[in-house]
């Protein structure tokens, strides 16, 4: 899995029959450089066609990389790297080949996880929630949990473990929350040349501009139901709401951002979850983190307290989409991505041949 971060690629090991989470296996992660990640950001906004060459060099050669360290795996679930996401226009991009990765590495990837989704009518987008439904059974929760993970974009899945299966009615309700790591990242980025705010330092030392926020929940993302989803620049205009503070407030009223779209989505959930379950980047940061457990009802807790790894959680959601795509099993459902019926998404390419 490669995110919207753009700060590397991780692997995960699962074993799993696309059902059942049977065991966890090891992890892995390469960076991207700041060369490599400078590339990727250049790339971003851009379709098929639009002079990607050394952005695709980038991506394949990281996964391929990574993926070397991995040969006891049977199957390859690529997710690819987002460089644009558009669901009711031009459609949604992962940049990669997965036939091309399948051939270096000798053994079947399964990607393209998100077009047949769109094509549907579908956001694409989140497609981790049949994973987390997976998660909250192998946790044996007996009542209503939330995931919320916090990358680039955050997302929130709400499941119902008491349902059998992830697709039917009542199972699941997931749905991007808005802007959460990316805006961030961009604003250290730009003004201080970090590509983060590591465990929220510089937030920890501003102040919050409400005005600023004010605005900010005013987007008309907020008032759309969900399912909904976001591409990664979609709110470019929060840059713009603290160009004129300083770079501490700045930092702190992002965080907040970030945190409000996250309390403005649990008023979706069809009932209260026992907890929020929190994975991805932005667990890591106590600022964003204080900011959630004050504003929202139930415990706010990192992922790691129901014995998950919310560094590699993303990762092994797409390899245990890639058995449920090779077994012809539903990954996306109308509750998760608003498409119109269960469908299963992905290309498997085999070494030698491509099988659709």
């Amino acid at each position: 899995m490669s995110g919207t971060s753009l700060d590397g690629v991780d692997a995960a090991l699962i074993r799993t029959d696309g059902a059942q989470i049977h065991e966890f296996g090891r992890g892995g992660y390469r960076p991207y450089s700041e060369a490599e990640r400078r590339v990727l950001k250049a790339a971003l906004g851009r379709w098929p066609g639009e002079g990607l060459e050394e952005a695709l060099s980038v991506v394949q050669r990281a996964h391929a990389e990574l993926l070397a360290d991995f040969p006891e795996a049977e199957l390859v679930g690529f997710h690819g790297q987002t460089l644009a996401h558009e669901p009711q226009g031009r459609g949604t991009h992962q940049l990669g080949d997965g036939a091309a990765l399948a051939e270096a590495l000798g053994r079947d990837v399964v990607w393209d996880f998100r077009s047949a989704d769109v094509a549907l009518g579908g956001e694409g987008a989140p497609l981790a929630p049949f994973y987390h439904f997976a998660c909250a059974k192998w946790m044996k929760a007996d009542r209503p949990v939330a995931f919320l993970n916090l990358g680039g974009v955050g997302n929130l899945t709400w499941v119902d473990p008491r349902k059998s299966s992830p697709e039917i009615p009542g199972a699941l309700l997931a749905f991007d929350t808005g802007p959460a790591n990316a805006p961030i990242n961009d604003l250290v980025g730009e003004r201080l040349g970090l590509d983060c705010d590591r465990d929220g330092a510089l937030a920890a030392q501003g102040e919050v501009a409400d005005g600023a926020l004010e605005l900010f929940l005013e987007e008309g993302f907020f008032r759309r139901m969900p399912p909904k989803s976001l591409d990664r620049d979609d709110f470019s205009l929060m840059l713009d709401l603290v160009r004129e503070l300083s770079d501490a407030d700045a930092a702190a009223t992002m965080t907040a951002m970030a945190a409000a779209a996250v309390m403005q989505g649990m008023e979706h959930c069809p009932s209260p979850p026992e907890r929020l379950l929190v994975t991805g980047g932005g667990r890591h940061n106590p600022v964003m983190m204080a900011m959630l457990a004050a504003g929202i009802d139930c415990p706010v807790v990192p992922v790691e307290a129901a014995g998950l790894d919310g560094d590699m959680l993303e990762a092994q959601a797409f390899g245990f989409l890639a058995v449920r795509v090779a077994q012809g099993w539903p990954t996306s459902a109308p509750a998760t991505t608003g498409v119109a019926a269960p469908v299963g998404g992905g290309q498997v390419s085999r070494v030698g041949s491509l099988v659709v």
